[in-house]
């Protein structure tokens, strides 16, 4: 993250001698990104970190992805994936599911009520919108609790599970990078501090509080990484002689956070201002957008729906999370639903949306968009939850196979 926190306790200086008041030596491990040339954190540990004592290979969900073919504009219904009592016996590391994916960004969904193991995501950071329900995450960093709205950014490589209430449930969005995630570059000076156009800024960040000190022995750790199979990703489970929440301090500028986005002030304009002005996180290749309620353009001859867009350069995934999205009226779109507008195919309004908007003053939409600048192809999850009929709804479902 962009500024310096401390927790627990930690030596007056780095890479020194430091030990309990029993005379037990704690360990010192940098976690850094980029090598040792971007954000890093010291953590230092009662037992030695790098410590196994076994290991097997963890066989990940179907990550197969079928190509976009021929191209389609498509509604996806998340929602239609779970039932009800599923929850019980999913939890959110082995049962999220593939819905779109590309060499960038893979975007998964799960409906889960069950305790996840320990995981650590090794192939690159994970954004996860909490659509319902509440979770806590506890990480090496200490704990965080999370609920609907919630954004939490989870760094490449920590150790973290979710832990879920006894009797709760909660929809999770996984936003999957081969990168970084962060605010957009856009918002930060030159030094990392989000600049005051930006729509949020640090103090609606939440981190750990305290450290979270475990004990445990054998203990597994599942582990997603690189490998050479056609989705590029393998999985291993690591078997640690000690629990890794051994942390006893840290500090630095990489833990994870959490940001709701009941917190993201939107940016309005005397006419349709564009998506980048509601972006909040962006990866390598990819953007997250919020749309969020608001005030809409207050030109007299405003049109406060999107005009109509072909952007060629990316594929837009939108996830509707509440509200009543204008743009989308008629189409079938509700709650739970993804749209996958791939460039190629100018897409906007649905017939009647522009007539419908003219002289309304506030949206009172929710939505979570991810652009990527690669297209996208099928995940096993969208190939069962495509509704088939939404390339026509432009057309009142006229549709000619040729």
């Amino acid at each position: 993250m962009v500024f310096y926190r401390q927790l627990g306790v930690v030596p007056k200086t780095r890479h020194t001698l430091f030990r309990a008041d029993s005379g037990a030596i704690y360990y010192e491990e940098l976690m850094g990104e980029e090598g040792f040339s971007s954000d890093s954190s010291l953590l230092y540990h009662r037992n030695i970190p790098s410590a196994l004592v076994g290991a097997r290979i963890w066989d990940l969900n179907d990550q197969s992805l079928t190509p976009n073919l021929p191209l389609l504009p498509r509604h996806l219904r998340l929602h239609s994936l779970f039932d009800v009592g599923d929850a019980t016996n999913v939890d959110a590391v082995t049962g999220r599911r593939l819905v779109l994916g590309n060499g960038d960004v893979r975007i998964s969904y799960a409906w889960v009520g069950k305790t996840s193991p320990l995981y650590r995501n090794s192939t690159g950071d994970e954004c996860v919108y909490v659509e319902d329900g509440t979770a806590v995450v506890e990480t090496v960093f200490g704990s965080l609790s999370v609920a609907k709205g919630d954004y939490i950014v989870i760094p490449r490589a920590t150790t973290h599970r979710w832990v879920m209430p006894a009797g709760d449930a909660a929809k999770l969005y996984f936003i999957e990078a081969n990168s970084h995630i962060g605010p957009p570059k856009q918002y930060l000076s030159k030094h990392g501090q989000l600049l005051e156009h930006a729509p949020y800024c640090e103090r609606d960040l939440r981190g750990p509080n305290e450290p979270l000190l475990t004990e445990g022995q054998d203990v597994e750790v599942y582990i997603k990484h690189r490998g050479n199979g056609p989705s590029g990703l393998a999985g291993s489970i690591h078997v640690l002689p000690y629990h890794p929440f051994d942390v006893v301090g840290w500090d630095g500028c990489l833990y994870p956070y959490v940001f709701n986005i009941n917190s993201f002030m939107p940016i309005t304009g005397k006419v349709h201002q564009p998506p980048p002005v509601h972006q909040v996180f962006e990866g390598n290749n990819f953007v997250v957008c919020n749309f969020v309620p608001r005030k809409v353009d207050y030109h007299p001859d405003s049109v406060p729906v999107p005009y109509y867009h072909s952007n060629v350069d990316s594929d837009e995934i939108m996830f509707y999370v509440d509200g009543d999205y204008e743009a989308r009226k008629g189409s079938g779109i509700n709650k739970g639903s993804i749209s996958i507008h791939p460039g190629g195919h100018a897409h906007g309004p649905q017939p009647g949306a522009v007539e419908a908007s003219l002289g309304m003053e506030y949206f009172d939409e929710l939505a979570v968009m991810v652009d990527t600048f690669r297209p996208l192809e099928l995940g096993e999850a969208a190939m069962k939850s495509d509704d088939g009929r939404y390339a026509s709804s432009w057309t009142g479902g006229r549709w000619n196979n040729v």
